[in-house]
């Protein structure tokens, strides 16, 4: 028996608030694991994977999951109060990804290491570097007017798209990370699986298009 729209659409907010739920769990969960793994300010090196598990798993996150109409832990307040909070989410995120990034470098410097040699090691660069346009971008949406010759829907639609791409480099980023021998001689076993599978937690942060598009479908 086919379902109705009701019904399918009240099965498919079920789902996003369980998979909002979850992400907001996996999303604190893993970035605590890796500061227990790393033990911060242990050494120099110790910041830096604590630093970018905290910008792109948690705050990240973080900020995607606040415009969640199920998820959010923000649904009381307006949007404009969402929106400054994503902004600050995101700006703390890139400051930790910014300094993380800072220390690795340094501490190669230090160890006379190579920069910039392993698939890790470029795709952090590369999402440290589409983190900060990403940021440069958000602020057209905070001052639309500096943008005279687009118009403010389709700023957002190109935000929250290009914002996706950022999110899923950042995924990339620390699944590589887990490959790395400092990860693979520290957890082993069943835990490394678990692990590698929690960047890509449900994707309820998918809010500004997937969620749009689909209720677009369903209306009658």
């Amino acid at each position: 028996m086919a379902l109705t729209i009701e019904t399918e659409s009240r099965i498919y907010r079920s789902l996003r608030a369980v998979s909002g739920i979850t992400a907001h769990l996996v999303s604190l969960g893993f970035t605590i694991f890796v500061a227990v793994l790393a033990r911060p300010g242990s050494s120099l090196f110790s910041w830096h994977p604590f630093l970018m598990s905290l910008a792109f798993s948690f705050l990240m996150t973080e900020a995607l999951l606040v415009f969640s109409p199920e998820s959010s832990l923000l649904r009381a307040f307006s949007r404009k109060v969402k929106v400054r909070f994503h902004w600050a989410l995101q700006l703390l995120a890139l400051l930790c990804a910014l300094l993380g990034l800072a220390i690795i470098s340094y501490n190669k410097y230090l160890n006379d290491k190579a920069h910039f040699v392993t698939w890790h090691g470029l795709t952090g660069l590369l999402t440290v570097l589409y983190a900060s346009m990403q940021c440069i971008g958000g602020v057209a949406l905070l001052y639309p007017k500096l943008m005279k010759n687009w118009t403010l829907a389709k700023l957002k639609v190109y935000h929250a798209t290009s914002g996706l791409v950022g999110y899923l480099l950042g995924c990339a980023s620390l699944m590589l990370a887990m490959c790395s021998l400092w990860f693979t001689t520290t957890v082993t076993g069943l835990s490394w699986y678990l692990s590698v599978l929690c960047p890509f937690s449900p994707p309820s942060y998918h809010e500004p298009g997937n969620a749009y598009l689909y209720r677009k479908r369903i209306q009658p």
